[in-house]
């Protein structure tokens, strides 16, 4: 999932379930989303949607899921150009980045003071704590 083949699996599956909706769905083309996740889904008005999840002002529409990936994949492939025309990096995706490690968060002081009483009974660092719970998060 980290590198975007997880995602494009995910909408060829998702495709593979409305193909008995309407009429025949097509299997997509293999895409390239560089790194980025697809919303994908039918409005109000029956029209199927696509966007970027990390980025939801890049979107598409069509009849069709395969119409509006389709239309999806033009709309990124024209950002992208204008990007490199206007002399701007091209946005990497979230799952594409490098990370250091470190962040800065600016907390309410009560839980701050909460916070660093609790890692002071463990015997540990403020630090240690806040990536100990951040951790049990997102295991």
């Amino acid at each position: 999932m980290k590198d975007g083949k997880a995602k494009a699996y995910q909408v060829r599956q998702f495709l593979e379930q409305y193909d008995n909706m309407t009429q025949k769905i097509s299997r997509p083309k293999n895409y390239d989303w560089d790194g980025y996740s697809i919303n994908l889904y039918r409005d109000e008005d029956g029209d199927w949607l696509a966007h970027f999840v990390e980025m939801p002002n890049v979107s598409a529409f069509g009849d069709t899921p395969e119409i509006a990936l389709d239309e999806l994949y033009e709309a990124w492939e024209g950002m992208k150009e204008c990007y490199v025309q206007d002399g701007e990096e091209i946005p990497i995706a979230p799952s594409r980045k490098e990370y250091s490690g470190t962040f800065n968060i600016r907390i309410d002081k009560r839980i701050h003071r909460a916070l660093s009483i609790e890692a002071a009974k463990a015997g540990i660092s403020l630090n240690a704590l806040v990536a100990q719970k951040l951790a049990r998060e997102y295991n």
